[in-house]
């Protein structure tokens, strides 16, 4: 069952431009041009209960401009949205008291106040009962490991543990939709391995469906089964990760450093070989060979200091479909 649905949505924002210059300064002083920018044209897809899906694109592809939709902050040009049969603008208050909205670059938390205190605003926003607040609140801090900061004011937090309280006052109110814009920017591993963590065990345990925007592809392998791809605006691709892949970027890449310096490497079923010194980049097709069987080979011609394998990144695999799509 769809529990997120949006048909043909369009959203396009006026920019005011100014001359540069003095005399463009002065001339602003009493108009400006205006361009018109379409975030979003024509956007259609549905989600189904309890999917954890990525919402992938570059910057300005439009993925923050349908999350603020689906949250009801934004109202669409043209087009629907419903998210568990509410339109979100309209029935605003039912929608956000079943669903939950993180921000990488924005809090909801207040900068100079203990965090405690802020999760007990926050509860009174959603008029959580005491009783279920609290043994809510125990089993999140307890799962993310912060019940020693609750005392302690927002502004005093690292960025990994500001990102763990925002996901704590995000689901205090038990959401059925958590909407994840960007959640693991600038944080650590070992912090983005603890959040990946608690967002797959949150979506296996609750059912909570999640919708993720980020630009770490690590993030979508470790956490989504579906992925979209969004593009200046539109919606380019809808399926798996692997056949996203396989379809525009199909390639690998092999970095390797040696021991000492290697005369030569003979691989004729990579795709390129290129020695420099001690490093050697070595691409190829996994339709073609296998990385181990290329790995072995490195190991036989010269001993190994370090390798790693490659998948192409998240911008690179949109570049190749714009092209495809001559957009």
């Amino acid at each position: 069952m769809s529990q997120i649905v949006l048909s043909q949505v369009c959203k396009t924002f006026v920019v005011r431009k100014r001359q540069k210059g003095l005399f463009g300064a002065m001339r602003g002083a009493f108009t400006r041009d205006k361009e018109l920018v379409r975030a979003v044209r024509e956007l259609s897809f549905s989600v189904n209960e309890g999917e954890l899906v990525g919402y992938i694109g570059p910057n300005g592809a439009g993925k923050s401009t349908t999350i603020k939709m689906m949250s009801g902050i934004l109202v669409p040009d043209s087009g629907e949205i419903t998210i568990m049969n509410r339109v979100p603008w309209k029935e605003r208050t039912a929608h956000v008291a079943q669903i939950g909205v993180v921000f990488g670059q924005r809090s909801q938390l207040w900068w100079d106040t203990p965090v405690n205190e802020s999760f007990e605003l926050l509860r009174d926003i959603y008029r959580v009962p005491q009783a279920g607040y609290r043994r809510r609140l125990d089993d999140l801090t307890a799962l993310l490991g912060v019940e020693k900061l609750m005392n302690t004011p927002v502004r005093q937090l690292s960025l990994g543990q500001r990102m763990k309280c925002e996901l704590i006052g995000a689901l205090l109110h038990a959401p059925r939709i958590l909407f994840l814009d960007e959640p693991t920017i600038g944080l650590d591993a070992v912090t983005k391995l603890s959040l990946r963590g608690f967002l797959t065990d949150l979506n296996r345990r609750e059912g909570v469906t999640m919708l993720l925007t980020t630009h770490d592809m690590d993030d979508i392998e470790a956490l989504c089964s579906r992925v979209m791809v969004i593009g200046r605006g539109q919606l380019l691709f809808d399926g798996a990760l692997d056949e996203l892949r396989a379809r525009y970027a199909p390639h690998r890449m092999i970095r390797a450093r040696f021991a000492r310096q290697c005369a030569a490497l003979e691989l004729p079923e990579a795709e390129s070989v290129v020695l420099n010194g001690l490093n050697a980049e070595i691409t190829f097709l996994p339709a073609r060979v296998p990385p181990e069987r290329l790995i072995a080979r490195l190991a036989a011609a010269c001993p190994l200091t370090d390798l790693t394998v490659e998948a192409p990144d998240i911008e690179r695999l949109v570049a190749g479909m714009y092209e495809e799509m001559a957009l």
